[in-house]
This record gives structure tokens, C-alpha cells and sequence, in this order.
């Protein structure tokens, strides 16, 4: 790992300083193929304490993994309007099942235009085609609802300008699709999916989220209302956290999803979908870090705490080892998460560098004098904070630092995202705030499309939500002047 070269500021390049922290933290590279990335080790060790936790959450709310396949017939993928246009210039397309030699040069492989497939297969932008086709096999009555569907998988949209994490041709998430007979049942689980999110981003993840609903322009394609989480990231600019989708019957209609109803009729069944994305690491990234490199919150680290021996001889290292596996036993009887990095071939400075740069949330370095002091000395990333521990006291320590650290790291993202939300009355106010600070800009808003687009091309912001606890509230809309009922929230995004 090269971390001898700083990292570009936030300030003098955000978009520098977030590709830099990517490589340099050894969470990600670009692939060979264009727009796709590698996750390394470390950033997919993250992405499995996603996984885990979220997973978890789901199965306790009913909902069990499944998976489905990887190609959509184009029938399949067309049968469903809105949502086959919404995703049609991000598709790869499959068009034939075998290469074969190239007789006019011998060794390159070309297409065998005799291998040609009878349906060219879609590469999934998104499963919700094979999936409801399935479920004409899986519903015939009352008693198969509800059915809850969770498929953690990868899917392929080929993005032209990507960025890791944030946008790339393919990517790994999790989504889930269910069939409920009402649609007072699908409503309620739409709601459940977006709560869950919300509680997971901010909870675990340690970055505040606002839940709203998406205007009809910027919803699901085939969706009637799409719910989401938005975080609002250091440099003024929103991302899309996470989103669930109220299908209403238009996907069983298109697939023909009918059950028979305990009165004995036949009626077509009620549909949700939902899911996060990978793209929640490039949240952490840019919600927490710093010039330094990753600040992880203590819920989301792959490791709590890392363990660094400071010794000069084979004898020093001898001594300070077993004072060290006494201190795993103790965090493995405790779940603390560590690492003990005994490399012989990287200085302890290097390593200080290292973690620092990692995110790691506390740092543990222990030599002989620490030994004689009967203590270990133990630095905060968050605050860079250190001091000197007693070993009696340094489970509790250790405890305590942790929950402090998750809370410190929620209330400074916190404060943040609440000290960028401005209230504007008129248009030049609008443009000027946005140019000028960014961050969340809450406006009233006519309702119409004409202005959403309007405002858009005008200054590339969006609505980024329709806040789910704002109140009703008389005005004037901030670009049209017409009348108004209730403030949106505005802001560019990713």
C-alpha cells in the first residue's frame, strides 16, 4: 500500500480527494472493462457488515433471500411499459452464445453469426420482468400471500460517465420484491422498507438521512410512489440512499399475477420493490472522511480496533505478544472487532499511517514501557485523541470510546446536513444559495412537471424529496409564483 503521498484536500478538489481516499484506502480499483470496479478486500469487508446487518433486519420482518437470474428475456422485459422504457439506454444486450476462430487471421475469436439466439437476453438493470413472471407460477391463492422476496445479486446499467462506488456499469445490491393482497398490505410494507433504511444508514452507518417521497418525474419507472432515504454529502451535494418502490397492480398486470381470493373471486395482486446498492459506500466515504482518509463509524468497521506492537528485538516482540493475546481473548469474549498487525516489514509509523487512512476506529499500540506502566496507549481517529489506558480498565474504556466515537461521528454529519438547509422565498435567492453554499434548499414548488424541469435545466437541481414530516404550508412557488401547499427539498445530486 502507497501512503506516502497525501491526499488532495477536500477543499482545493472533492472529487480528487474521494477517487484518491478509494485506491489509497484500498477499498476499490477500475476494472479492466470500462466503468466496472474491483472491490478489494477491505471495502468488501464493509460491504459484508452491510450485508449481515441488513439481511438480518430483513428476515426478522418476514422476508426470506432467494435468486433469480442474471438474463431477461426481452419479452419478459418489455411486458412491463414504463419500466422497460425507464431503464432502455442502460441495457446490455446479449445477442449470441458463441465465439469462434477467425479464419482469415487464426488466432482471434470473433462472433459465430451462427450462433445467433432466437430472443436476445437483457442483462438485468433490475430483476422486477423475470421476477413477476416467476410469481405467475409461485400465487394462486390467498393463502401464497404474502409473498416477501429478498435476492442480494449484481446487476448491469451501462452508465457512461461512472465514478466508483457511485455510479458503475455494474454494481452489487440487494432487492427485494413482494406480493401482498391489498393494497393497504403494500402500502404498510413500503412504508416498513424505507423506515428499516433509514434506521440502517443512520444507526449503523452514522449519516443522518431525510425520508420523502420522489416526484412523479424522479420515481421508479412502473412505480406509482417511490420512497427514499437522501444524505446529504460533505461537498453540498444530495445522494440517493436507498428506495422503495409502491408498485400498485402494474407489474401483475403485466404478467398476469392473479390469486384467488377467499371469497372465492380472482383478483390481481399488490406489489412493492426496494433496495440499497453499494453506492452506500461511496455515502460512508464522503458522509465521514477527511483529509487524512476514512473516519468508519465503530457499527459499520470491519475491525473496531487495530492492535500495533511497538518492539526493536525478536525478544521485545516475544514479551509484548503475550500481553496482546490477553486482550483478544478479552475482545472476543466482548464481540469487539480487531486486527493485530504483527508485519515485521512495515514500520509502526507506517502502520499509524495506514489505519489512520483505513478509518479504523481506534487505534491500539503497546511496547515494553506500556508493559512496565501496565497499560496500553489508544488513539481516537475521529478526534485524534490519545491517552494512556490501564489494562484493568481498558475493556470498559474500549466500550465506552467505541459507542462515543458512533455517536460523535452521527452528531457532527448531523449538524452538517442541519446547517445546510435554507429556507428561499424567490428564484434569485434559490440560484444564489446554490452556487454559493449548496446544500438542501427548501422551497415551495407549484407541483407541476413543466417547473420541476424548468428548475432543473436552469440550474441542474432537482427535487430531491418531498419530506415525509413536512407540513402543509400556503405560499408560492419558488420559480412560477403560483400557489403552493407544502416546501420540497431541492439540491444537485449524484
Amino acid at each position: 500500500m502507497k501512503n506516502e503521498k497525501k491526499l488532495t484536500k477536500r477543499e482545493e478538489n472533492y472529487s480528487k480527494w474521494y477517487n484518491e481516499l478509494i485506491i489509497k484506502a484500498s477499498l476499490a480499483e477500475n476494472a479492466a472493462v470500462r466503468g466496472c470496479m474491483v472491490i478489494k478486500p477491505y471495502g468488501y469487508a464493509i460491504w459484508e457488515r452491510v450485508q449481515s446487518l441488513l439481511d438480518e433486519k430483513f428476515k426478522d420482518t418476514g422476508h426470506k433471500n432467494a435468486y433469480f437470474p442474471l438474463f431477461v428475456p426481452k419479452s419478459l422485459f418489455e411486458a412491463e411499459e414504463k419500466n422497460a422504457e425507464g431503464f432502455a439506454k442502460e441495457c446490455a444486450v446479449v445477442t449470441h452464445y458463441r465465439l469462434k476462430k477467425d479464419e482469415s487471421t487464426k488466432n482471434k475469436l470473433i462472433v459465430d453469426p451462427e450462433a445467433k439466439l432466437e430472443e436476445e437476453l437483457i442483462v438485468r438493470p433490475t430483476s422486477e420482468a423475470i421476477i413477476w413472471k416467476t410469481y405467475q407460477n409461485w400465487i394462486k391463492s390467498y393463502r401464497d400471500l404474502p409473498l416477501k422476496i429478498n435476492q442480494w445479486a449484481n446487476v448491469v446499467r451501462w452508465e457512461m460517465r461512472t465514478r466508483l462506488f457511485l455510479r458503475t456499469a455494474e454494481f452489487l445490491w440487494q432487492e427485494g420484491h413482494t406480493a401482498h393482497a391489498t393494497k393497504d398490505e403494500a402500502m404498510e410494507e413500503t412504508l416498513l422498507i424505507n423506515s428499516i433504511y433509514a434506521n440502517f444508514v443512520e444507526q449503523v452507518m452514522g449519516i443522518p438521512v431525510i425520508q420523502g417521497i420522489k416526484t412523479e418525474a424522479e420515481q421508479f419507472a412502473g412505480a406509482e410512489k417511490t420512497y427514499c432515504i437522501e444524505a446529504l454529502m460533505q461537498d453540498g451535494k444530495s445522494l440517493q440512499a436507498g428506495t422503495s418502490h409502491f408498485l400498485g397492480q402494474n407489474f401483475s398486470k403485466a404478467f398476469n399475477v392473479k390469486y384467488a381470493t377467499k371469497e372465492g373471486g380472482l383478483d390481481f395482486v399488490w406489489a412493492t420493490s426496494w433496495g440499497v446498492s453499494t453506492r452506500l459506500m461511496g455515502a460512508l466515504v464522503m458522509a465521514h472522511g477527511d483529509d487524512n482518509g476514512l473516519v468508519l463509524p465503530p457499527n459499520i468497521a470491519p475491525f473496531q480496533v487495530v492492535i500495533i506492537p511497538i518492539y526493536k528485538s525478536k525478544e521485545d516482540i516475544e514479551k509484548i505478544e503475550k500481553e496482546v493475546e490477553a486482550i483478544k481473548d478479552i475482545f472476543r469474549e466482548h464481540n469487539i472487532r480487531f486486527e493485530y498487525d504483527d508485519r515485521d516489514s512495515f514500520t509502526p509509523g507506517y502502520k499509524f499511517n495506514e489505519y489512520e487512512l483505513k478509518g479504523v476506529p481506534i487505534r491500539i499500540s503497546i511496547g515494553l514501557r506500556d508493559i512496565e506502566k501496565k497499560g496500553v496507549e489508544i488513539a481516537r481517529r475521529d478526534t485524534f485523541e490519545k491517552m494512556f489506558v490501564p489494562k484493568e480498565t481498558l475493556l470498559e474504556t474500549i466500550k465506552t470510546t467505541l459507542d462515543d466515537i458512533q455517536t460523535k461521528v452521527f452528531e457532527k454529519a448531523l449538524n452538517f446536513r442541519n446547517n445546510n438547509i435554507t429556507q428561499v422565498e424567490n428564484f434569485d435567492d434559490f440560484k444564489e444559495i446554490l452556487n454559493t453554499k449548496g446544500g438542501y434548499i427548501s422551497a415551495h414548488w407549484d407541483g407541476t412537471r413543466e417547473t420541476e424541469e424548468t428548475i432543473k435545466k436552469l440550474t441542474k437541481a432537482t427535487i430531491r424529496c418531498i419530506p415525509m414530516d413536512v407540513q402543509s404550508e400556503q405560499g408560492k412557488c419558488v420559480y412560477s409564483g403560483n400557489k403552493s401547499t407544502q416546501r420540497v427539498l431541492f439540491a444537485k445530486a449524484y
